[in-house]
């Protein structure tokens, strides 16, 4: 407490000593300097000052240093959008011909199918409008059905079909291709006697087509059937023809 009573005395003689001088009174000598005061308190915090101006980059000293090794790949990125197609580009140069090939082997004829059937008729007439012939006398290939009276083709090609049917009477018949008449052929007999009514023709088959004689009951077809003379059915392959 005694700095600070001193403290008060000093400003008080500092006070009277200024009044007496006011008034002509003589002055007092000047006291000596107090002890200084205890610390104050910190005043309140000052404003945020103005950012500086950057510094200038210092010069490199050091020695670079050996490259690093590369590190492990990153996992695939996402596939990106598929693009537009672009405009389709201009035919290339024509290349070189390529060496000639090894020459194949001779066919053998013989060893080529060749589809042909004869038969003739021994049922007694039937109702249908195909003619069987029932009898096989020849059917390689077995493309000719003795029970249906129809040719099926296999191998595709040319082929020929004739007829020599007796009859007794006035007869019409066609050659039918898949049951739609190709050629057809009549013949009158007013006598009633016994004569052959024969035909023929050249198709163009594919596997598949069926080929057949048939009757046209509309104009009195009347087919002979005894032991007299035979109806012939034939048929065979020109040539075949190449896909």
């Amino acid at each position: 407490m005694q700095p600070v009573l001193w403290l008060v005395t000093s400003t008080l003689a500092a006070l009277l000593g200024m009044a007496l001088l006011e008034d002509g009174v003589c002055r007092a000598p000047d006291g000596k300097d107090g002890f200084p005061g205890a610390p104050g308190l910190d005043g309140r915090p000052g404003q945020k000052g103005d950012v500086g101006e950057p510094g200038r980059s210092a010069q490199r000293t050091g020695i670079q240093g050996l490259k690093g090794d590369a590190g492990e790949p990153g996992p695939p990125g996402t596939p990106g959008n598929r693009g537009y197609h672009g405009s389709p580009g201009l035919p290339g140069f024509a290349g070189q011909p390529g060496p000639k090939g090894v020459k194949g082997k001779a066919g053998n004829v013989l060893q080529q199918p060749h589809p042909a059937f004869s038969a003739s008729r021994r049922s007694p007439p039937s109702r249908g409008s195909t003619v069987v012939f029932d009898n096989i006398i020849t059917n390689q290939e077995s493309s000719y059905s003795p029970q249906t009276g129809e040719f099926t083709c296999r191998i595709p090609g040319l082929y020929y079909f004739s007829y020599q049917v007796i009859s007794s009477g006035d007869l019409c018949l066609s050659i039918t291709k898949n049951r739609e008449n190709v050629v057809s052929f009549c013949d009158s007999n007013s006598r009633q006697m016994l004569q052959v009514n024969s035909g023929s023709s050249v198709l163009s088959l594919v596997q598949g087509d069926r080929v057949s004689l048939s009757t046209d009951s509309a104009r009195g077809s009347t087919i002979y059937s005894g032991s007299e003379a035979d109806s012939v059915f034939s048929g065979f392959m020109l040539f075949p023809l190449m896909g």
